[in-house]
């Protein structure tokens, strides 16, 4: 196959199924991306709007288009095309998600360390979540600092809440807390880092890309999907770790070694989220779909009015 005629946004794996999106999320989530120079990731990006542009460099192989389409995807935003912040990015889901779950599960017993350790998680998920927002739906800086302050609130208020109700729990009951706490604020920061959205609608696209309009119900659609995910995401390591420890911690070598336990839950955090994070982006497709009867009333009398039945789904990005 000539290069020039290469197709880079091309999935390279089935994205409607699993498997396939999961392959992909392998490849663009390897937090070994994190770590590389801005220069290299802007070194591909030229690579892939070159062969775009169908003027592939001579020598160039389609192993390294493929690398190049990787770093793009795993440090560019799909609608604007920017560079996203480091943290942000979903390659940097394992390192720092390691490093702040492990010390939630580990400082869980005193309120002043409870609320600590969910301020720092919140202002992490802000972040991630308004750099893998819809671009196509603009937030104002107000609007972010009103979901900030609600998400956070809302995770410190059953953190402490479920922290003081569980003092007279089993101990497994309070290792459990931090999860709590995380599912709740999931489900009220991503909403509200993208309210935008739910307002004004997301902006939906036929099947070759061409503009139809705005649709609520699309973005309603979209950011529930993420809220399922990121919950799925955290779940595993926050319900299975809590009991691990648990048990580990009643044999004579972990009691002599407590000063360890913190760095312990940190790396079995990361071994969790090794795998969790593909699994989770991947549960729904990217490029979500639906179906043209199912939009509101004035969009779907619109879209029929120019199109008739040409047009039966809509496509729009969900966001991560």
């Amino acid at each position: 196959m000539a290069l020039s005629s290469f197709d880079i946004d091309a999935p390279r794996w089935d994205q409607s199924t699993f498997m396939g999106r999961l392959k992909h999320f392998f490849n663009i989530t390897d937090c070994r991306t994190a770590i590389l120079p801005d220069s290299r990731l802007d070194e591909a990006k030229a690579l892939v709007e070159s062969c775009r542009a169908g003027s592939v460099p001579p020598g160039t192989t389609e192993e390294q288009l493929h690398y190049a389409k990787k770093l793009y995807d795993s440090a560019f935003h799909p609608d604007t095309g920017d560079r996203m912040n480091l943290i942000g990015r979903m390659s940097f889901q394992v390192p720092g998600g390691m490093a702040i779950t492990g010390c939630m599960l580990q400082f869980y017993r005193t309120v002043p360390a409870v609320v600590f350790w969910q301020w720092v998680n919140q202002s992490f998920n802000a972040l991630v979540n308004y750099t893998n927002r819809n671009a196509a739906s603009p937030i104002t800086p107000k609007q972010i600092g009103i979901a900030y302050a609600t998400a956070t609130s809302t995770a410190l208020a059953t953190a402490v809440g479920l922290n003081l109700y569980t003092k007279k729990a089993p101990p497994l009951v309070a290792r459990w807390v931090p999860f709590a706490a995380v599912a709740a604020a999931n489900c009220v920061n991503i909403p509200m880092m993208r309210q935008q959205e739910i307002l004004n609608g997301i902006a939906v696209t036929d099947e070759n890309g061409n503009k139809l309009g705005h649709s609520k119900k699309a973005a309603v659609k979209g950011i529930t999907q993420v809220v399922i995910s990121r919950i799925t995401m955290a779940a595993p390591g926050m319900i299975i770790l809590p009991i691990i420890m648990q048990r580990l911690e009643k044999y004579k070598f972990m009691q002599r070694i407590t000063y360890l336990h913190g760095p312990i839950q940190v790396m079995m955090v990361g071994v969790f989220l090794i795998f969790m994070v593909p699994a989770a982006c991947s549960l729904f497709p990217q490029r979500c779909s639906m179906a043209v009867s199912k939009l509101e009333p004035e969009l779907r009398d619109s879209i029929i009015s120019q199109y008739g039945d040409g047009v039966q789904y809509v496509y729009f990005n969900k966001g991560l």
